[in-house]
């Protein structure tokens, strides 16, 4: 009994600090939704594991066991896959981020070069180039 208190209470916290928002990262209502649902089909698996057992009878399965591990690797391949997803996107970001820093800094020396060029034809002296 106390495995179950403790897998019941392991997978309460787990489910609250994944359904947090992140800083900056927009969390979807669905996706919210979908993780209280798995929360709460864990804890019945724990509660109750005869259920999963029939659950994966009624479905083809022979063991409640292999239904998990099924199930284990499905979750496993959607996370690593909206994981390199995401990191696709951060990395076109992060591209197109670089490139606006590139072209203001550049843009901000060409204007601080004429300035200077301006300031010195005003004074009458030549531009002093260094090669």
């Amino acid at each position: 009994m106390l495995i179950k208190i403790i897998l019941v209470v392991g997978i309460i916290i787990i489910g609250v600090l994944l359904a947090r928002p992140a800083s900056g990262d927009r969390h979807l209502a669905l996706r919210r939704l979908f993780m209280v649902f798995l929360v709460a089909v864990a804890i019945v698996a724990v509660l109750l594991p005869n259920w999963l057992t029939s659950l994966a009878h009624l479905i083809g399965v022979g063991r409640g066991t292999d239904l998990l591990l099924y199930v284990l690797v499905i979750a496993f391949l959607v996370f690593v896959s909206t994981t390199y997803r995401r990191n696709v996107l951060l990395d076109r970001k992060i591209t197109l981020l670089t490139r606006a820093v590139t072209l203001a800094e550049a843009r901000a020396e060409d204007a601080e070069r004429s300035a200077l060029g301006a300031e010195q034809e005003s004074d009458g002296s030549e531009p002093s180039g260094g090669a």
